[in-house]
């Protein structure tokens, strides 16, 4: 045994830890220079981590301060805009490695002539060197304007032209010509996200060839959304129900709508709702929120009677608070236009505001739902793909019990069907035949069973471990 070994041997783990905490902060010690060229390999988000390493990488992400006040009374607000955008795409432009300014801006507040009032606008703008980009916006207002975003095609050469992402936090409506001056100057944009704008109530955005996802998230004033972009793949959306309108967005492939918030300050209208859902007809990913569907088959909405059908849809995720008997029976309603299907995912997340049901005058088709389940059972149709389905936040209620009862009778080539509940523990499930509850019972740790008027199944619920398994009669 070496000497270096029996002395480690003998340390206390107080300073084994010291002598490992001191090997890992030699990197700490290396020129500012060294620092800056190892974050520059490293995504933009993992590369930002780093400011809470030590206080030399800290000091790596210091925001160098740019201020830039324009003459009131000689350009309007837009003009000021334009110019502003130039500025600050020159600096980034100069960008070696990530790094952070902070553009202090005096813009003229009135957009459409000159004027003696000056707003101050700030910036935090975050650029990495794989041409991704983050402004955050703050004019010290508390309460916030509404306005509206309109985003052209992109038609000017500048620093930006090569920009392929760029993340937008917290714009308000004084920065609403700024940040469409610098889409215009955004020539090769792939990614775009619009997160926590308060006040932002409409966006229409025209896109060149290369957009290619576009996300929205917690913009709790929005009310109408309309995008046309050739190339768009993915579409996510999170908040309110505003109005959407996809246009020549024929390549999606992947879409989110987590309505998590709401209805917001739209009126529920069925026929629009239809229009984006034909809209979106040929995606393959579709993340639903499960109030959604809910409300449209309560209007009178019969999926399987609609002219179009989700033939290409291969995974579908469906969202909401809870699974009652309405949810269950409108995601059995949904699942009969989607002949294609091969995973299903179902979260139940109880930390979410549940969204109960309005009553409508069916106008769309004659009532359909809500029926007992038998004949919800005897109208869906075969799910002749769908190998795999995950439930998450199961909680062995007896709508959930039946939802896995009719999955498992539908979905002839199934492989897995595996159950979450919300404290993450984990069953692959299985449908056995009720004559042969009495030798399965006999290795079950616990037994759980649910009433139900034909008792010809039960559920074995078997732990990942194999360790355990229990029972629910349907």
């Amino acid at each position: 045994m070496s000497g270096e070994h029996v002395e480690q041997q003998g340390m206390s783990v107080d300073a084994k830890r010291d002598m490992e905490e001191e090997r890992l902060d030699l990197l700490s010690k290396l020129p500012p220079e060294i620092l800056g060229r190892i974050v520059s390999f490293l995504p933009l988000k993992q590369a930002v981590r780093t400011s809470s390493l030590s206080t030399p990488w800290r000091s790596l992400w210091a925001p160098l301060q740019v201020d830039l006040y324009f003459a009131s009374d000689q350009m309007t607000g837009q003009e000021a805009s334009k110019e502003a955008a130039q500025v600050m795409a020159t600096f980034l432009r100069s960008c070696q490695r990530p790094q952070q300014w902070k553009f202090r801006l005096g813009l003229p507040k009135n957009k459409q002539e000159p004027s003696k009032t000056v707003q101050q606008l700030l910036v935090l703008a975050t650029m990495g060197v794989d041409k991704e980009l983050h402004l955050n916006f703050c004019d010290g207002e508390q309460v916030p304007n509404v306005f509206q975003l309109t985003l052209g095609l992109p038609t000017k050469t500048s620093g930006l032209s090569s920009l392929k992402s760029l993340h937008l936090r917290s714009v308000t409506h004084f920065a609403e010509n700024l940040v469409s001056t610098l889409f215009s100057n955004c020539l090769l944009l792939e990614n775009l996200k619009l997160e926590n704008c308060s006040g932002l109530q409409s966006i229409n955005i025209e896109a060149g060839n290369y957009l290619e996802s576009f996300t929205v998230t917690n913009c709790p004033d929005m009310v109408n959304i309309k995008v046309s972009a050739p190339n768009l793949k993915s579409f996510k959306y999170q908040g309110v129900l505003p109005l959407i309108q996809l246009k020549n967005t024929s390549n999606l492939i992947d879409v989110v709508l987590n309505l998590r918030d709401g209805l917001g300050y739209t009126e529920f209208d069925c026929e629009e709702l239809l229009y984006l859902l034909a809209s979106l007809k040929e995606v393959e990913l579709l993340t639903i929120s499960g109030w959604l569907l809910e409300w449209m088959c309560s209007a009178g909405v019969i999926f399987g009677q609609l002219q179009f059908r989700f033939n290409k849809l291969k995974e579908l995720r469906w969202i909401d608070s809870l699974m009652n008997r309405t949810k269950r029976d409108s995601l059995a309603c949904f699942l009969n236009s989607t002949p294609s299907l091969e995973k299903l995912y179902i979260e139940i997340d109880q930390s979410l505001s549940s969204i109960p049901h309005p009553f409508f005058h069916h106008y769309w088709h004659e009532p359909h739902l809500w029926m007992d389940y038998k004949t919800v059972k005897c109208n869906a149709s075969q799910l002749v793909v769908l190998k795999s389905v995950r439930l998450v936040g199961f909680t062995n209620e007896e709508d959930e019990l039946l939802l896995m009862d009719l999955l498992l009778k539908k979905a002839v080539t199934l492989k897995s069907m595996t159950v979450t509940s919300p404290e993450n523990h984990s069953w692959s499930v299985a449908k056995v035949p009720l004559s042969q509850l009495k030798q399965t019972s006999r290795s079950c740790v616990k037994q759980m069973v649910v009433s139900a008027s034909n008792k010809e199944y039960f559920f074995r619920f078997t732990g990942e471990d194999n360790s355990c398994s229990c029972e629910g009669c349907i």
